[in-house]
């Protein structure tokens, strides 16, 4: 860890994992919504909208490297799986979502350093209820594509959790693999969190196990091992999954368990996972310093650099894909 960064982050308070330096190119950016490219002062949306009134959609956030969204298959699977259980018809197929992604890329000029934000409701609402019958119009589909890259000071420095009252659902509540455009529970969390003075919230399920962090998910390193929860209480992480499998073909010992705060407060090391800044090092939780040695952890910089080679690998095949395609566009074309 530089000194610069020890010293600009000593004492300020972070917004999590989520932090980013701001970039002026963002006040141009065209914004897709429902088929149109428009200035983003200019991108809205109908105060009807069912994600307006109640929060009624699914969303997903990618990332992009070299021009590229990284492990987009996944994320489409979970944005389809998660509108069907809803019973909401995004009027798109997978093959036209990641054209709308990458016309909307194109027309940004953007290639690295890009955060996606894929947004589906399920549209304008003859009045504002919350029967979906009441719908009188197709999905809405928004692309907010924006350049912003992690904060070095969260990245290296790490943030600090505070365990909230508020619990992670039970399925038979509100099921918490639904990555839904409704987060009050989250946001009731993160409140309590930073309201303590810490940069994001630590969640437990309603057993009293660890579950997950508001925005992110929670790993720690005890003797070696890697755990994490069990994941019921949790949202299908793309990068958690992605972390459990690289450090299962590195023979990392790596379990999905229940464990609780006693665990966490006596671990190696901690940190969470997240699309935006990857693997992000838990400093500090509930005011115990996490790690005997404060910035040496091993295994999250084993898995970190893991996990990057994962998104070349998954940008590099994705882009092998597309210029296969425009060949043979070429070819037929003549």
């Amino acid at each position: 860890m530089s000194d610069a960064i020890e010293a600009a982050g000593a004492g300020e308070m972070l917004h999590g994992t989520h932090d980013y330096g701001e970039d002026e190119r963002n006040a141009d950016v065209l914004v897709y919504v429902n088929g149109e490219l428009v200035p983003r002062q200019q991108a809205v949306v109908s105060v009807f909208d069912a994600g307006f009134v109640l929060g009624d959609g699914v969303w997903e956030g990618i990332r992009i490297r070299r021009g590229q969204p990284a492990f987009l298959d996944q994320h489409l699977d979970r944005l389809f799986t998660g509108a069907k259980a809803i019973a909401l018809d995004i009027g798109m197929d997978r093959a036209q979502i990641s054209a709308a992604i990458a016309r909307t890329l194109a027309a940004n000029d953007m290639t690295d350093g890009v955060h996606v934000r894929l947004m589906v409701t399920r549209g304008v609402k003859s009045t504002p209820y919350q029967d979906p019958r009441m719908t009188i119009g197709p999905a809405t589909v928004v692309i907010v594509c924006e350049h912003k890259e992690p904060s070095p000071i969260v990245v290296e420095r790490g943030i600090r959790l505070f365990t909230v009252h508020v619990r992670r659902p039970g399925p038979d509540t509100v099921d918490p693999k639904l990555n839904s455009h409704s987060k009050l529970n989250d946001i009731t969390a993160c409140i309590q969190a930073y309201t303590a003075g810490a940069d994001e919230a630590l969640m437990l399920d309603p057993h009293g196990f660890v579950a997950t962090c508001n925005s992110t998910h929670f790993f720690i390193v005890r003797g070696g091992e890697l755990w994490t929860s069990t994941g019921d209480y949790c949202l299908g992480g793309i990068t958690r999954a992605n972390v459990l499998r690289v450090s299962r073909r590195a023979g990392l010992p790596t379990y999905e368990r229940n464990f609780s705060l006693t665990d966490v407060y006596g671990a190696d090391e901690a940190f969470v996972t997240g699309t935006f800044a990857g693997l992000v090092p838990v400093r500090e939780v509930d005011g115990r310093a996490i790690g005997s040695a404060p910035g040496e952890r091993p295994v999250m910089h084993q898995l970190r650099r893991l996990y990057q080679e994962m998104v070349e690998a998954d940008v590099a095949e994705r882009a092998a894909q597309s210029d296969q395609v425009d060949g043979g566009k070429l070819t037929a074309d003549g």
